[in-house]
């Protein structure tokens, strides 16, 4: 029965024949399309490339394939400074170590951390009870002493008056004289005695002994306080004005007392640490009297202003002491400036060309040098030097003065 069973072949209209053939049909017009496109636009490329403005464009960047891009800078006339230049700490003129001159009870304290007191504020009270009952007994001895002399004196005087008429003996007067010269001596001790204690009532009023600022609190109310105590109670530090002490190489002195000695003022900048921002602006003070034998340096003080507080004690700076300016000078760039070995040179463009000259750099300041061998208003350049070499043509960057609208090489 199995031999005589066959599968009926596939009729034309058969549905699931007929979905086949469509889906194959589909597939290859998508193909054949794609390839299609692909030829259309390598061609559209192919015919772009040999338009007449594309061949133009491409012959204009080979032309300035061999131009070097450089930025330009003119050399100016114009005065630059010579400067000393070290680093230096920031020191109070005046710094106190506030001791009680007594000893006591701490009764108050008057002062906030940090706070700016002026000479003769109040700073720490401290009992004043015991000093007061000191002051008070000595003052009452003094008036004793005080009537006793006044009884003595009227005693003398009687005394001479009968001796006129000889009715003491001499040295009855004589033994007078000297109780009255006796009680003379105990007044003036009384006095000396109440004056020292009005002394050291006063010590108990710790007042400020300048203008300055509070540290921080070292003693607080109810605290014993000892007489010349090695602890202080309160350091106080004025900061307007302020210093700065820096050091200078010995060899360096001759230029910094030159025009001291004509009576020239000094200008010193005080720089931060990084030596990048400016913080104040002040005068050289004064010039210590030896050079340090271990460093070959001597010790210099600024003094500054201070006015917005910029300046704190023990601060490090970088400072720079203006010795000398120098007028009329050639400046160009730092930057400008290349070396070869012992040799400076610069790159100077005339005409699109770049011709190395050499130069002789003195003073700098500022990202500025001064050199001789250029002459103000040339033009140098002052990038791309890893590119440049003598003769070679060059263009400046769009913007720059003397460069065309589409950075072109200078005519």
């Amino acid at each position: 029965m199995d031999e005589n069973r066959s599968t009926p072949p596939n009729r034309p209209d058969d549905p699931s024949s007929q979905s086949k053939s469509n889906r194959s049909t589909s597939r290859r017009v998508i193909v054949w399309t794609v390839i299609l496109l692909s030829f259309a636009a390598l061609f559209t490329v192919v015919l772009r490339q040999h338009t007449p403005e594309t061949a133009v464009q491409t012959g204009r960047r080979a032309a300035m394939a061999g131009l070097v891009t450089v930025v330009p800078a003119t050399a100016q006339k114009g005065d630059i400074g010579i400067y000393q230049e070290a680093i230096g700490t920031v020191t109070p003129v005046y710094t106190s170590s506030v001791t009680s001159q007594i000893t006591g009870l701490v009764m108050a304290v008057h002062y906030r951390e940090g706070q700016l007191v002026h000479k003769g504020d109040l700073l720490i009270e401290i009992d004043s009870r015991p000093i007061e009952a000191q002051l008070a007994q000595a003052r009452g001895t003094l008036e004793k002493d005080t009537q006793l002399l006044a009884q003595a004196r009227m005693d003398l005087a009687r005394y001479r008056a009968a001796w006129a008429r000889n009715a003491v003996a001499k040295q009855t007067l004589e033994d007078q004289e000297k109780i009255v010269l006796q009680y003379e001596g105990t007044v003036k001790a009384d006095q000396g005695l109440v004056q020292y204690d009005q002394v050291q009532l006063a010590y108990c009023r710790i007042t400020a002994p300048f203008t300055g600022r509070t540290g921080l609190r070292l003693v607080d109310p109810g605290n014993v306080v000892q007489a010349n105590g090695t602890s202080p109670l309160v350091v106080i530090t004025q900061e307007q004005p302020i210093t700065v002490i820096f050091t200078i190489a010995e060899d360096a002195l001759g230029s910094v007392q030159a025009p001291l000695r004509q009576g020239s003022s000094l200008k010193v900048d005080a720089y931060d640490r990084a030596a990048q921002n400016k913080i104040a602006t002040g005068k050289l003070l004064s010039v210590d009297n030896q050079i340090d034998t271990t460093t070959g340096t001597i010790k210099l003080r600024a003094i500054f202003d201070n006015k917005d507080g910029a300046l704190f004690p023990n601060q490090f700076v970088n400072t720079r002491l203006l010795v000398e300016t120098l007028k009329g000078m050639t400046l160009i760039p730092t930057s400008a400036v290349q070396h070869n070995g012992q040799t400076a040179f610069v790159y100077v463009v005339q005409n699109g060309v770049a011709q190395m000259r050499t130069v002789r750099p003195g003073a700098a300041d500022s990202g500025m040098t001064a050199v001789e061998g250029i002459n103000p208003g040339e033009v140098v350049a002052n990038s791309s030097f890893e590119k440049l070499q003598p003769n070679a043509k060059v263009q400046f960057p769009q913007g720059h003065k003397g460069a065309g609208s589409k950075g072109e090489s200078m005519p």
